[in-house]
């Protein structure tokens, strides 16, 4: 039980790092970046692939079988 909440807090944190720099580098729109090279240019940097290493540890926290007499709500 504490490894899955261990795991949600986890995931949660790499979500919101990821998408703050995602929401940061929109900045780059304003320069003269089009959406297709902004996109390109995020898909590229390891800050914002923490986005989906989070979301990704997010769904096996909760997703994840327990134990027989765990209390499921």
């Amino acid at each position: 039980m504490l490894g899955r909440i261990f795991l949600f807090l986890l995931g949660f944190g790499l979500t919101v790092i990821g998408m703050v720099y995602i929401i940061s580098y929109l900045n780059l729109l304003t320069i003269g970046y089009n959406f297709l090279e902004y996109v390109n240019f995020i898909i590229r940097r390891i800050e914002c692939l923490y986005t989906i290493i989070g979301l990704v540890l997010i769904y096996i926290s909760i997703y994840m079988k327990g134990e027989e007499n765990e209390l499921r709500i």
